[in-house]
């Protein structure tokens, strides 16, 4: 495979050092100097690539793969190709996310779009605002009155930190990312266009139409939080909204105002979340779906893709369809839904019949 210049080989990792490092078990002692050097999926994975598998969907291609090491759990390890070496997990994917980031920590955080470090002289930074050493500002940026960033954090080309906002260290704010009343944690990644503490949609219908509800609220991005390019997170209209400790938000998200999110919480891309919405902790939510306001989803749940929720989903439990239901639910009234058409079309057939 051609080398991606975007993102490098690694020098070389053996087998050895990388079960070492992510706590896996090497199989076969004499495959441990087996070098490494990238990740590949492994349809196509080859000589000084690492793969991995998790479901028996992929196992012909495990059987025929000339990778030179493949992550996977103990019974998969039968089908592992002689000379391949095999790296045993009981989490096959969380391990190979770990190999990943040693191969590849380029691609772990976004980096400066140019050669410029430090201030560059084409950003506007206001005299009141407060950056420590060790701090990139891209051509184009705009730094407001009061700002305060710590050391190690990005601010790239033509974003704007709008007054008093508190970005912590280790940041990246990519690319025309605007924030405003905001307060975000360390190592915090917004990626670009993404919009953070602008209005909250407020109004209060009157005779007169809509009259705007002024929102004096915050957003809170607490250590470790990832948006997505395009996604947006209003500020609060009295209270803040709040995104916990490395909860990770997809591309082209609405998150509205006053929604709180716990930590460690997945939300896919095209999700909506309506104002005043309350998600737990380790809650994922499946893309394209929309999410009442004012209620809560508890710790734990699952949201499959396109659901509709308007109302309280229990801690741990697994939802979707329009209107959001049990999983089984779902699944028997699709079954259902499929019988009733093929009994139509039967019905009809026998008619032409006679």
């Amino acid at each position: 495979m051609t080398s991606n210049s975007a993102f490098p080989e690694h020098d070389g990792l053996t087998a050895g050092e990388l079960a070492e490092k992510c706590g896996l078990t090497l199989m076969q002692d004499e495959l441990a100097e087996t070098i490494i050097r990238r990740i590949a999926p492994i349809s196509r994975a080859g000589a000084e690539e690492i793969t991995f598998i998790k479901s028996r969907k992929s196992l012909k291609e495990l059987e025929n793969s000339t990778a030179s090491a493949v992550i996977c759990d103990l019974p998969m390890y039968a089908h592992v190709p002689q000379g391949v070496a095999g790296l045993v997990t009981s989490h096959p994917e969380s391990a190979f996310a770990s190999v990943a980031a040693l191969l590849h920590p380029v691609a772990m955080r976004p980096i400066p779009n140019t050669s410029e470090r430090g201030i560059s002289p084409n950003a506007y930074i206001d005299p009141s605002a407060r950056l420590e050493d060790g701090i990139v500002v891209e051509a184009g940026a705009v730094i407001g009155a009061d700002v305060e960033i710590g050391s190690g954090s990005i601010i790239s080309a033509n974003s704007v930190i709008g007054r008093g906002t508190r970005i912590g260290r280790d940041c990246a704010i990519c690319a025309n990312v605007t924030v405003s009343h905001a307060i975000i944690g360390n190592r915090v990644i917004l990626h670009p266009g993404a919009r953070i503490g602008q209005d909250g949609f407020g109004y209060a219908p009157g005779p007169q139409g809509f009259q705007k509800i002024p929102q004096i609220g915050r957003v809170i991005l607490q250590d470790d939080v990832e948006i997505g390019a395009n996604a947006c997170v209003d500020r609060g209209a009295m209270d803040d909204t709040v995104i916990g400790e490395g909860t990770k938000i997809d591309n082209i998200v609405q998150i509205g105002h006053n929604v709180k999110i716990g930590r460690n919480s997945a939300v896919a891309g095209m999700v909506g979340i309506a104002g005043s919405a309350t998600i737990g902790n380790f809650v994922m939510i499946g893309g394209g779906s929309g999410i009442n306001g004012h209620i809560t989803l508890g710790d734990g749940a699952v949201l499959g893709g396109l659901s509709g929720v308007y109302g309280n989903v229990p801690p741990g439990a697994h939802w979707g369809g329009i209107p959001a239901r049990p999983i089984q639910g779902v699944i028997r009234d699709g079954v259902e839904a499929i019988a009733r058409a093929n009994k139509r079309k039967t019905g009809k057939t026998d008619e032409a019949k006679k």
